[in-house]
C-alpha cells in the first residue's frame, strides 16, 4: 500500500501491485474461491489507490498542467467506470459467468487508465512540478491510502473538498468492516 518515493513512483508501484494482482486471479481455476479473496484485495488496493489520486494528485494536475482541467476529469471518469464494475464484482462469487466477464472487463479499463497515466500524465506533471513537491505528493498519496475506503462507494464525491471530508470516516467504516469479516485476507 505505501511504497515510498515521488508521487509518480509511488503510483507507478500501486500499478505493478494491481498487475500482479490480476495475474494471480488469472492463475487460478475459475471456481477457486482464492479468486474472491484476491478480487477483494484488488478491489481495496484500487479503491485507495483512486481515492488518493483524487484528493492528491488530480488538483495538482488541475492547477499546472496545461489541460489539466479536462485530463483530470478523463481519469476521474475512469475512475468511476472502475468504481462500478467493481461494485458489480463486490456480488460475485468465483464460478459465476459474470465474475470472470466483470474481471475482465476491469482489467481492461485499469490497463488502459494506467498507460495513459504512465505514458501521458506522469511526463507531464513530471516537466511542471518540482522535485520536491513531487515528493510532498507523494507522502500525501501514501498518508491518504491509509485513510481511504477499501469499497466501492459509486455515489461517493470524487472531488475536493467533499472527497477530503468524508473519505476518512468512510474508510473507517470500510475498515472495520473488513477487520469483522477478514476481507482481504488470505484464505
Amino acid at each position: 500500500m505505501g511504497h515510498g518515493g515521488n508521487v509518480i513512483e509511488e503510483l507507478t508501484a500501486d500499478h505493478r501491485e494491481v498487475d500482479a494482482l490480476f495475474a494471480q486471479i488469472e492463475a487460478h481455476p475459475a471456481d477457486d474461491p482464492e479468486r474472491r479473496v484476491l478480487a477483494d484485495r484488488l478491489t481495496m488496493e484500487l479503491i485507495r489507490h483512486a481515492v488518493a489520486e483524487e484528493e492528491h494528485l488530480y488538483p495538482v494536475v488541475r492547477r499546472y498542467v496545461d489541460g489539466g482541467d479536462d485530463l483530470a476529469d478523463k481519469e476521474i471518469a475512469d475512475h468511476s467506470e472502475v468504481e462500478r464494475l467493481l461494485k458489480d464484482l463486490e456480488g460475485c462469487r468465483p464460478g459465476d459467468a459474470r465474475f470472470d466477464t466483470l474481471v475482465t472487463r476491469l482489467k481492461s479499463s485499469v490497463t488502459e487508465h494506467v498507460r495513459d497515466e504512465e505514458d501521458r500524465l506522469f511526463h507531464l506533471l513530471a516537466e511542471v512540478c518540482p522535485a520536491g513537491m513531487l515528493d510532498e505528493l507523494g507522502e500525501k498519496v501514501r498518508r491518504a491510502k491509509e485513510t481511504a475506503p477499501t469499497r466501492p462507494h459509486p455515489s461517493a464525491p470524487d472531488t475536493p473538498p467533499l472527497n477530503k471530508i468524508l473519505a476518512p470516516g468512510t474508510g473507517m467504516v470500510d475498515r472495520v468492516r473488513d477487520m469483522l469479516t477478514g476481507r482481504g485476507k488470505r484464505a
